[in-house]
């Protein structure tokens, strides 16, 4: 399979099909999956697009969407027992794309009995796309990354957690850290601004696989950590629990503290 297959693919998608829906969209094209889940018709004919995509590229690689799964719950059942499978997320922050903000993204993740190899993240809205290759690294828009930087203070976010951002305010105000709280992590804009610098950890108390396996790659190629609460290396086979994503074990270790005991317990 050519890696620069799939990124043509989905950089066709995210800049022809969705990115001309931005700002662009009637109260019938959004919907509701469920309470505060979004869903519009360009998620929709993004996946469809990406599916069809990747069958053609990788004919015997199953592909798991996100809209697929919702609507036939079995596929992330299966999830665990495949051997290789393509993970879709087709527009990662549908809120931040439906409310007119420029931090959604198109994702793409190839895994392998749950550990995610390659990764694709494109914000059409910012004009990047991030590319990873297990043992191969890292690019953004075609230029190799390196790590970055890390600050002897790191930079931490950790997602709403529905109210309980005071338990997490009172811990981290202890410890002398500032910690970004109560803002959505859109995963594809989160995971690319820890790649590339902008933050140094970021604490998530869920996650599907299709929202981790692509920055999960991505992160892994630049010395990164991802992982469990319990430091057990993340694999996108299902729902997760509680998860760090970390530039540096040092900041891992500083929102892991702020994370356990888990508050909402």
């Amino acid at each position: 399979m050519e890696i620069s297959a799939v990124t043509d693919l989905v950089e066709r998608v995210a800049y022809e099909l969705v990115l001309p829906r931005f700002r662009d969209l009637s109260e019938d094209d959004v919907s509701a999956k469920g309470p505060g889940d979004l869903v519009t018709v360009v998620d929709t004919a993004a996946e469809d697009a990406i599916t069809a995509g990747l069958t053609a590229i990788a004919p015997d690689v199953p592909v798991v969407g996100e809209e697929a799964t919702a609507a036939d719950p079995a596929l992330l059942s299966a999830l665990p027992e495949l051997e290789r499978a393509f993970l879709v997320d087709p527009i990662d922050g549908t809120r931040a794309f439906v409310e007119g903000a420029p931090d959604y993204a198109i994702m793409v993740a190839l895994v392998e009995a749950g550990e995610p190899v390659a990764g694709w993240i494109c914000l059409p809205s910012r004009g990047h796309t991030w590319v990873a290759e297990r043992g191969s690294g890292a690019w953004r828009d075609g230029a190799r990354l390196t790590p970055p930087a890390r600050p002897e203070r790191p930079r931490l976010r950790i997602a709403p957690s529905r109210g309980h951002d005071d338990v997490l305010a009172e811990r981290s105000a202890a410890e002398g850290l500032e910690v970004g709280l109560g803002v959505p992590l859109w995963a594809g804009r989160s995971y690319t601004a820890l790649a590339d610098g902008e933050v140094d950890a970021l604490g998530y108390w869920a996650g599907w696989p299709w929202d981790h396996a692509p920055g999960t790659a991505l992160l892994r190629e630049l010395g990164g950590v991802v992982a469990g609460v319990d430091a057990s290396p993340y694999r996108a086979t299902g729902l997760a629990g509680p998860m760090i994503a970390a530039g540096s074990a040092d900041a891992f270790d500083r929102v892991r503290g702020l994370m356990l005991p888990d508050p909402r317990a």
